[in-house]
């Protein structure tokens, strides 16, 4: 059995589109232009990159880009006030600070200092509050990815075993939550628990979110399984002296067994950027009092 490749670069454009779509509907109908506006602090290169994908995303889809770019120097009180106007700015529906921010600011201070219901990386204690509690709220983007994937690949995911390999605020908690809602039966384990290769055999879904270049290997997945693997991680090929991406799952190991499996680069990442759009839509609908749409 050789698995099926999950598509993450065509689900994500069919959820960009549907976006679109519904961006167009709520210009129509109620005069919304979900806007986003997205804050880089510093040069770093990555960041800029991500930034400027973002930026590009959020028009095509028909909203409102806002970009504030901050020197690495700024102090963190000048970043907040910048959040605060933000915040107060009723064109604004999504805020996203873009991380990782200069060693002299918190990162935890910057998040909490985001309003709620303007959160759209989903990271706001409030936010996880109300995703323990089943509560709508703004879910963090690559969790909300990684489950979709998951759906699309096996239909309904209640009673089925997923095995979480990660426990971080940014995926693995909040995944775990997801999963919970879907009426999975969820185990959240991470690089130290005992056994974890037995523990992964009876997953009917792995999703791999340790940072770990290629930790889980193909037998530690059951036949049939479906693979969702986050990482992303940057290795030395020592024949070429170059870097390639991996993922936290050793793929062509991993595909002979798994039903299904996510690749490295292609897989969950494009699914981040539509979620952030997503939950943009999400944020200017419920700011406007609108019911919340079907995407």
């Amino acid at each position: 059995m050789v698995a099926k490749i999950i598509d993450g670069k065509k689900i994500a454009a069919d959820l960009r589109h549907n976006i679109a779509s519904e961006v167009a509907r709520l210009g129509r109908e109620h005069g919304v232009q979900p806007g986003l506006a997205v804050v880089l602090v510093g040069e770093d290169a990555a960041s800029q990159v991500y930034v400027r994908n973002k930026g590009v995303a959020t028009k095509e889809a028909g909203m409102v880009s806002f970009e504030y770019r901050l020197p690495e120097t700024v102090t963190e009180a000048e970043l907040l006030a910048q959040v605060t106007q933000l915040n107060e700015d009723p064109a604004v529906h999504g805020i996203l600070v873009q991380f990782p921010v200069p060693g002299h600011i918190s990162q935890q201070r910057v998040i909490e200092h985001i309003h709620p219901d303007k959160d759209v990386d989903g990271l706001h204690p409030i936010n996880a509050g109300r995703l323990a509690s089943g509560i709508p709220g703004l879910v963090p983007c690559t969790p909300m990815g990684s489950v979709i994937l998951a759906k699309q690949s096996l239909g309904k995911l209640e009673g089925l075993h997923a095995v979480i390999i990660g426990r971080s605020n940014l995926v693995g908690k909040p995944v775990a939550q997801l999963l919970l809602n879907e009426n999975a039966t969820v185990t959240l384990a991470h690089s130290r628990t005992r056994n974890l290769p037995e523990l992964c055999k009876t997953a009917d879904i792995i999703i791999a979110a340790v940072g770990i270049p290629e930790m889980v290997k193909g037998d530690w997945v059951k036949q049939g399984a479906a693979v969702i693997d986050v990482g992303i991680n940057r290795v030395d090929v020592p024949e070429t002296g170059k870097t390639r991406l991996v993922g936290d799952v050793a793929f062509d190991d991993a595909k002979e067994n798994a039903g299904y499996i996510t690749p490295v680069p292609g897989g969950v990442g494009p699914m981040t950027i539509a979620c952030l759009l997503r939950n943009t839509v999400f944020a200017a609908c419920r700011q406007a009092g609108l019911p919340d749409p079907i995407l």
